[in-house]
């Protein structure tokens, strides 16, 4: 991975992000809150936004620290855990297999991965 490529996906994850939450919020509210499943959604949107936001800072962080190589790690680490944890939680809310919620714990593993990773990777700045 590198400093373009985590901005990049930080970008399409960011717009994703804001489609999924705006179109979740209005057109399937009515679905999702019938189903008690709004919440479940909120938390996908909010720690999507969360990571993309980390993902920006990590990829500015890595085009003005081009030897911070291991910062690609991180990326790779948080771009899974937002398509494991939240992907498994928006699958959850929209398709009532509850089932999915038990691969949510493996993109959280991810997610805390990235950041140890991150630790790791700045603990000589």
């Amino acid at each position: 991975m590198t400093a373009r490529l985590i901005l990049q996906l930080a970008a399409l994850l960011g717009g994703l992000g804001v489609a999924i939450g705006a179109f979740g919020a209005h057109a399937l509210r009515p679905m999702l809150e019938k189903s008690g499943r709004f919440d479940t959604f909120e938390t996908a949107v909010r720690y999507q936004f969360y990571h993309v936001l980390a993902l920006l800072a990590i990829g500015v962080l890595w085009a003005l620290r081009p030897e911070l190589r291991a910062l690609g790690t991180t990326g790779w680490l948080w771009v899974g855990g937002i398509l494991v944890f939240s992907g498994s939680l928006y699958a959850l809310c929209f398709t009532g297999i509850t089932k999915l919620g038990a691969v949510a714990p493996i993109g959280g593993l991810l997610l805390l991965g990235g950041w140890l990773s991150l630790l790791l990777a700045v603990r000589k700045l």
